[in-house]
């Protein structure tokens, strides 16, 4: 080795110390010194461009810069591979747990000049938009920014030129003075309407005046059907006199003592050939049954004896909507979607008065009092109840305070007062012949009620309502609403289920959109019974006034059924 380093050829006799120790530098021996170990393996490649070196920021971890960065290291792009299990929200560059928030200043007068302008004149500059047309970059009315030429609350327009008003004339002139009621100069009091304007309007017409018929012309023949050849007996008393061999008491003041339960069905009635909508029992006997049906049809049963059909009244050409006695029972009267109120005579079947005033009656009453026999009251869809005198005919008085159809009439307080009840979830309670509302009940929990009954005291009022319960009021006490009753588990939203109480005031019962008849303690609200009576809804129920446990349904698959 020695040998090796010491041969020089003549040609680097002449170099210098330090060049021969750099040629011979592979030539020395290996250093064993760690210190001066130094291995590199990558070989040296020549770059043809200058390579910039680029300290890489983590913003992640980063919190303190010790050097002054320059932009291009501050907003180099991310390098590194993307973490896969972070979402696009997470993953991006978020300064808060929401996202990025870029700050940016707007000159507070900028800001308050937009804002006022828009909430003035409709219409604002949007600075974020990017597009050079400035109708393009409008938030708002984009026609009067055109007509003002986008002007805002701190800059002048120009001014809209007034209309001109005709002379006032002089105020002294009482007659002639027209004041702030005088026209403007151009303005067209008339407007005639030209052929194809014309020509609309009188189809329209046709079309209102074909739909609109008179009420006369829609008015149904009325005839009556007798169903029984017995209607005398051999004293010449008619089917309206109780019969005396039913073993129960008929009179009015006959209550039973204690109520019970009716457990199976007795009897069913069937006649009609829709649904039922209303059941009336006859006054004080309750020994004859009416029922209104939405075939038309008014039939009155027999709850005794045979239980026959005793007579049909038809004179409706469309459904019967309620039906009613008068308080002797000698009268019946009767409201039908046809838009007409008639009332006929119990025995002899023959209409006697008809009356309507062109608006479909919801419900219908006669006046209980005895000298007010010719007055009938009706609640109508136009949201007014409407008194009618029968000895002329003619309308009499208007209550007109609902804001909805009316439902229900229902005479309290001696008959001094009656409750109505409408579509526009109010009850309001009215004083006879005074067409302003004595109290209005309309709280924002109600419900519409579309069916309401009294007690045999006349102390409570139980209404219907359409929150599938149902609730009471005080009808000797102002009508307040008695929280502590309220009765609930059927269900009859949508349907104006008929509701009544025991003769003993120890259960109340209802019917059920699913044909059940409910009925429930009255002092503990508790229900206690529910059975299936009809295939349909069960549109009404009632419990016979001197019975323990008779109950009268119907429903709306044409029947109705007695209950034991």
């Amino acid at each position: 080795m020695n040998v090796i380093q010491g041969y020089v050829s003549d040609s680097s006799s002449s170099a210098s110390p330090e060049s021969l120790e750099a040629d011979n530098l592979h030539l020395q021996p290996f250093s064993t010194d760690p210190n001066k170990l130094k291995i590199q393996l990558a070989p040296t490649v020549e770059a043809k461009e200058e390579i910039t070196i680029v300290d890489v920021l983590d913003h992640s971890n980063t919190k303190e810069l010790k050097f002054n960065p320059t932009y291009e290291q501050l907003f180099a792009p991310v390098v590194g591979p993307s973490n896969p299990f972070k979402t696009h929200q997470s993953g991006g560059s978020n300064n808060s747990i929401c996202g990025h928030f870029e700050e940016a200043h707007l000159n507070p007068f900028h800001f308050e000049n937009q804002r006022r302008t828009y909430q003035v004149l409709g219409y604002a500059n949007d600075p974020t938009a990017d597009s050079s047309l400035p109708n393009d970059r409008l938030v708002g009315d984009v026609d009067e920014a055109v007509k003002r030429q986008s002007v805002t609350v701190f800059e002048k327009s120009e001014k809209i030129k007034k209309r001109k008003v005709e002379d006032k004339g002089d105020p002294g002139d009482a007659d002639g003075y027209l004041g702030p009621w005088a026209k403007y100069v151009d303005q067209q009091t008339v407007s005639i309407p030209d052929e194809e304007e014309k020509v609309a309007l009188d189809a329209i017409l046709a079309k209102r005046k074909k739909r609109s018929k008179t009420t006369e012309d829609q008015s149904a023949d009325e005839k009556s059907t007798l169903h029984i050849k017995d209607a005398y007996d051999y004293q010449g008393r008619s089917f309206l006199e109780p019969p005396q061999d039913t073993g129960v008491s008929l009179k009015a003041d006959s209550v039973p003592d204690k109520c019970f339960l009716p457990k199976k069905l007795l009897h069913t009635w069937r006649g009609h050939t829709k649904g039922l909508s209303a059941l009336r029992l006859f006054p004080a006997s309750a020994h004859l049954l009416l029922s209104a049906g939405l075939d038309g049809k008014t039939k009155l049963w027999e709850v005794y004896g045979g239980r026959r059909c005793v007579r049909t009244y038809l004179g409706h050409k469309q459904g019967v909507r309620d039906a009613d006695f008068d308080p002797s029972g000698g009268r019946i009267v009767t409201a039908s979607f046809d838009r007409f109120v008639k009332v006929w005579d119990t025995e002899t079947g023959q209409c006697l008065h008809r009356v309507s005033n062109k608006k479909i009656p919801y419900c219908v009453k006669f006046n209980p009092d005895a000298d007010k026999q010719n007055l009938l009251v009706a609640g109508m869809a136009d949201k007014k109840i409407v008194c009618w005198d029968l000895r002329t005919e003619e309308i009499v008085q208007e209550y007109d305070r609902h804001m909805g159809a009316v439902n229900t009439i229902t005479f309290i307080d001696g008959n001094r007062r009656f409750v109505t009840t409408s579509d526009d979830k109010s009850l309001r309670v009215w004083e006879w012949d005074i067409p302003v509302d004595w109290k209005s009940i309309a709280e924002p929990h109600m419900h519409s009620m579309p069916t309401v009954s009294l007690s045999l005291g006349g102390k409570w009022l139980a209404a219907q309502s359409m929150d599938n319960q149902i609730v009471i009021y005080n009808a000797a006490s102002r009508c307040r609403l008695n929280k502590k009753k309220v009765f609930k588990g059927h269900m009859v939203a949508g349907y104006a289920c008929g509701l009544g109480f025991s003769p003993d005031m120890s259960y109340i019962i209802s019917g059920d959109a699913d044909g059940k008849v409910v009925i429930w303690d009255w002092k503990s609200t508790k229900l206690i019974n529910r059975f299936k009576a009809h295939d349909d809804v069960c549109i009404q129920v009632l419990w016979h006034p001197h019975e323990t446990s008779k109950v009268i349904s119907a429903g709306w698959d044409s029947l109705i059924k007695l209950w034991d």
